[in-house]
């Protein structure tokens, strides 16, 4: 059941150095001086294709963090079955497909289906859970 957790902790590390790999040469190329950027609109100088993967590695530590707490929960508490293990890696999925929509295409209509199919696993996730402490 953790290894899913795993899985998108090194997705989400693969992000921080696909995001580092495309900014430094782009902050180098647009002339802006790491030591004095203030301001995150500083950054709005940088080409959209760089700035997309930034904002991509920033949303994998937003809704993630329910998916970490979920299999944790499940984990430690016995709900760790063969359908949420299932429930687990299609998350890790659906996250590595965000990642790559927003990325390199960033179709919105596209990338907020895969967003609320994600959801729809969280959801999914925990009412497996809320309905094994209620039984």
């Amino acid at each position: 059941m953790m290894t899913p957790i795993l899985a998108l902790v090194c997705w989400t590390l693969v992000m921080w150095l696909w995001m580092y790999a495309t900014r430094i040469p782009a902050m180098q190329k647009a002339g802006i001086d790491p030591a004095t950027a203030k301001d995150k609109s500083v950054m709005d100088k940088l080409p959209m294709e760089v700035r997309r993967i930034a904002d991509n590695y920033n949303h994998l530590h937003e809704q993630p963090v329910i998916f970490y707490a979920l299999v944790l929960y499940s984990h430690l508490v016995g709900v760790s079955d063969e359908f949420n293990i299932m429930l687990a890696w299609a998350y890790v999925l659906i996250r590595v497909v965000h990642s790559l929509i927003q990325c390199l295409w960033n179709f919105i209509p596209m990338r907020f289906l895969v967003f609320a199919l994600g959801s729809i696993v969280l959801i999914i996730m925990a009412v497996r859970n809320v309905m094994a402490v209620l039984a």
